[in-house]
């Protein structure tokens, strides 16, 4: 009794042990299997893996590499005898049955197939769990038309036009077909009505270049047509439209939802402000008119009714020569509206608008400092507006030739406000006014620091003065050329036209080879087109793009040439020509998006 008890006891403890072994003597050789396959040693690894197959338990571990072995070795009546074992042995898994067929494609046996996988497809449909899964295992096999099929007969089964749809777009997005992968989107939107935001995001990751985000708006134009009370389709539009900087077709869909949604002009306002952001003034001007003339009694009509002053003071600013009549005309529309509606954080802008004019085109400094210290002086003005207002008046001390006062109020506000946009701005001020005194070393030291810790805005303007002082700055020369080079741009910021761009050509001469000779013919570009002097400005910038056409300012030159011929000369034929050569030379760019949106609306192209 005693060694029966014994007996059992001990192959109690012995039966695990040998399972154990046994399983780990199973895992050596199939990781040695794969080993070999990994290496390429095809007939070792089958040879290890055939054994290991008699017992059925290996097959989930082996199934993948042994397979794929005896599909590339042509193996395929083996692979065939070995697979309906699989299946045999687990009949819910749906990828051994999947894998069948790939002995069909392996023999290029087309027919035999497609039916094999509409049979399992047909089989599958109405089950919503086997759908997913075979259509995620078609997707690894890049077996994209399989996967579309059983996601679109299962739709069909369960009678829901919409199912699958981020799915389906998911594999038409992998199988680059466009017109499939946004419908599929817009199917999303009706499963889920609050989507449209993320459909935006989707979008904006996924169509990338300017055709793609045209055929998104036709797509867009045609629903609307469709059904035109869907205001989702109207919002994607608009979005569209933004994105490809259409800013009137994209104020025309939202001012068709502002009056059905009763929004008093705020989304109008949106597109105003992006408009602005991308100098589209004249259509950032009609936006904000509509919402002047339609909403007088909102909060948004103050508003409007500066941003409205200011985009007719952008346009008359950058039309060249600037009309000193229309500057005139301006300053006392900012007088009225301020006189309308009182000093407050709406119309301080204006007042800081009044005082620029007044300074930098008028020449009455008195007028503009009055103006900008009753502003500081403001007890209902935020602290923001206040701080760029003494960075305005420091600015017109540097016009009136008191730098020491300019530097004052610079430091003042990168003091009270650091780690702040207006901080950053006030130390690059602060670094500009370095820089027309020659004091570079001093102004690289600011730039340094606001190339890392700023605004992007900010951040490129310190990264291209940064760029030109150590590019052109040489520390042992009594006549440095940079020094030149920043005086003259001193006497440009004080609207000394004449002056600086006679000093120009002196530095042109005198330095006949030195690095500055794209930014100074750049210089005179600007300058001559501010003077009115268009064809002289195309001297400049074609010589730009000849000789220096592969530095950082080609680009720049060659777009210029096409906006002066085309808004200044008027000749749409040539500007057409420099447009097309602009997007061949320089499809990268910045640039490139208007260019090419400027040749196509020169061309007669509706946008």
């Amino acid at each position: 009794m005693f060694i029966t008890s014994h007996l059992k006891f001990s192959l109690f403890l012995f039966l695990p042990f040998v399972a154990i072994t046994a399983l780990a003597q199973n895992l050596a050789e199939i990781q040695l299997a794969d080993q070999y396959a990994a290496q390429g040693e095809n007939a070792k690894a089958i040879s290890i893996y055939e054994k290991l197959e008699k017992n059925s338990k290996n097959i989930p571990q082996i199934h993948e590499r042994y397979f794929q072995l005896l599909l590339i070795t042509g193996e395929f009546d083996k692979a065939e005898k070995y697979v309906d074992k699989a299946i045999k042995q687990y009949p819910t898994n749906l990828f051994y049955q999947i894998d069948k067929g790939l002995i069909y494609v392996q023999l290029n046996e087309k027919q035999q197939a497609k039916k094999y996988y509409d049979g399992l497809i047909s089989a599958w449909s109405d089950d919503p769990f086997k759908v997913r899964v075979a259509a995620q295992h078609f997707i690894r096999l890049q077996q994209y038309d399989n996967a579309i099929d059983i996601y679109k007969q299962s739709r069909k089964k369960l009678n829901n036009p919409y199912e699958y749809s981020i799915q389906l777009a998911s594999i038409y997005r992998i199988a680059n077909k466009q017109v499939e992968m946004i419908e599929e989107y817009l199917n999303y939107l009706h499963e889920s009505q609050n989507s449209v935001a993320s459909i935006k995001n989707i979008m904006q990751n996924i169509l990338i270049e300017d055709q793609d985000l045209e055929l998104f708006e036709n797509i867009m134009y045609a629903k609307i047509q469709e059904q035109p009370e869907n205001i989702q389709y109207s919002e994607l539009l608009i979005w569209v439209n933004l994105q490809r900087k259409n800013f009137y077709s994209a104020f025309i869909q939202a001012r068709a939802i502002d009056k059905r949604m009763n929004l008093m002009g705020t989304e109008l306002m949106d597109i105003g402000r992006i408009a602005i952001e991308n100098k589209d003034f004249k259509n950032s001007l009609r936006i904000y008119t509509y919402v002047i003339d339609e909403y007088p009694q909102t909060p948004n009509y103050q508003i409007a009714r500066r941003m409205a002053i200011y985009c007719r003071e952008e346009l008359v600013k950058n039309t060249y020569p600037v009309n000193t009549t229309e500057i005139n005309i301006l300053i006392n529309d900012y007088k009225n509206l301020i006189a309308e509606l009182g000093l407050n954080q709406y119309t301080a802008e204006a007042m800081r608008s009044e005082a620029y004019l007044y300074a930098f085109y008028i020449g009455n400094h008195d007028q503009a400092i009055q103006l900008l210290q009753t502003l500081i002086r403001s007890s209902n003005i935020s602290k923001p507006i206040i701080d760029q207002a003494k960075l305005d008046l420091g600015d017109i001390y540097l016009l009136t030739g008191e730098p020491w006062e300019a530097t004052l109020l610079y430091s003042q506000v990168e003091k009270s406000s650091k780690e702040t946009p207006i901080g950053y701005e006030a130390k690059l001020r602060n670094a500009k006014l370095n820089y027309y005194n020659g004091e570079f070393e001093l102004a690289q030291g600011h730039l340094d620091i606001l190339k890392l810790a700023t605004t992007r805005e900010i951040s490129n303007d310190a990264m291209a003065l940064s760029l030109l002082i150590k590019d052109n700055y040489t520390k042992d020369s009594s006549d440095n050329a940079l020094k030149r080079y920043a005086d003259i741009e001193l006497l440009i910021f004080k609207n000394r036209k004449d002056k600086a761009y006679a000093l120009l050509d002196q530095l042109k001469n005198d330095y006949p080879l030195h690095p500055l000779q794209d930014e100074i013919l750049y210089k005179q570009a600007l300058l001559s087109m501010e003077m009115g002097n268009f064809s002289k400005a195309l001297i400049a910038l074609n010589e730009i793009v000849d000789k220096y056409g592969t530095d950082i300012l080609g680009d720049d030159a060659l777009f210029l040439c096409g906006t002066v011929t085309e808004e200044y000369l008027h000749d749409k034929s040539a500007a057409m020509e420099i447009y097309q050569s602009f997007l061949v030379k320089y499809p990268g760019s910045n640039h490139a998006a208007d260019a090419r949106k400027r040749f196509r609306q020169l061309r007669g192209d509706t946008l």
